[in-house]
Parts: C-alpha cells; sequence; structure tokens
C-alpha cells in the first residue's frame, strides 16, 4: 500500500491509489488526490464528487455511470473532460468513495 501525506495525516491507498479508509476523506484529501491526478479542481469537479458522495451515502454504493449522467446532465465527454481518467477511476476516487465494482 502507498500513503498519501496531507498535512500531519498519513492516510493509507490501496494498490489503485484509493483511499483504505473512506471516513478519512475531506476536501483538503480531494485536493491531494486531485493533484496526483493532475487535475485542479474547479466548481464543475465538485458539482460531481458532491453529486457521488451524497449519492455514495444514501446507497452505499457509487452510482452506474447512466444514472451519473442522467442526474447531473452531463455527458459523458464532459466528465472525462473533468475527469480524464473516468468517472469510476478518476472521480469516485477523488470524491473518497470506494474503487466501484467493475472499475479497471
Amino acid at each position: 500500500m502507498s500513503e498519501l501525506v496531507v498535512g500531519d495525516r498519513h492516510l493509507l491507498l490501496d494498490e489503485d491509489g484509493f483511499l483504505d479508509d473512506a471516513t478519512q476523506w475531506d476536501e483538503e484529501v480531494a485536493h491531494k488526490l486531485a493533484e496526483l491526478e493532475e487535475i485542479e479542481l474547479t466548481e464543475e469537479h465538485w458539482k460531481i464528487i458532491n453529486y457521488l458522495r451524497d449519492y455514495y451515502q444514501e446507497f452505499n454504493v457509487a452510482p452506474m455511470v447512466r444514472k451519473m449522467l442522467k442526474d447531473t446532465g452531463k455527458s459523458q465527454s464532459e466528465i472525462y473532460e473533468l475527469f480524464p481518467s473516468g468517472p469510476g477511476k478518476g472521480a469516485c476516487k477523488i470524491a473518497g468513495l470506494m474503487k466501484p465494482t467493475g472499475c479497471v
């Protein structure tokens, strides 16, 4: 496992760079994870991140991509512009969620 240093905290990451303990996530962690993905977070990123976190909190699972596109009004290409590594690997990772099932 690798480690993400955020301030004086040392957070464990799994082999794919997702937080090992999702309860340690906060906005500062999101910024550090985004930095690793070479993304500078904007308001548009935060809309997706907050949607993912709210959905996960309610259903205890990340939404299917089709559901996310419908609920956010974003196209798949817009999501990939915001999160080049994709909605699962990029967006969910930065949102502090567990790696989605089926995510390569």
